[in-house]
């Protein structure tokens, strides 16, 4: 499953690639991308487990920037 998300309040690329490579770490990701200047995030990872994956990667982007969120409908 590949999906993507818009974020709001992302300060910095720098901050975005860290999120982007600390994503990338969490299980069942098979591939993530953090744009600054689009204030996205795109996930890709296991159908079964994506739910999970989607909550770590909130608590992974609250870790390296408090004020970001990403904005799940």
């Amino acid at each position: 499953m590949k999906k993507t998300y818009k974020m709001e309040d992302l300060d910095c690329a720098n901050c975005a690639a860290k999120m982007e490579a600390a994503i990338r770490k969490i299980d069942g990701v098979t591939g993530a991308s953090v744009s600054f200047m689009a204030q996205k995030v795109t996930i890709e990872g296991d159908d079964e487990r994506f739910e999970e994956i989607l909550k770590e990667a909130v608590k992974v982007c609250k870790k390296v920037e408090p004020d970001c969120r990403i904005l799940i409908k």
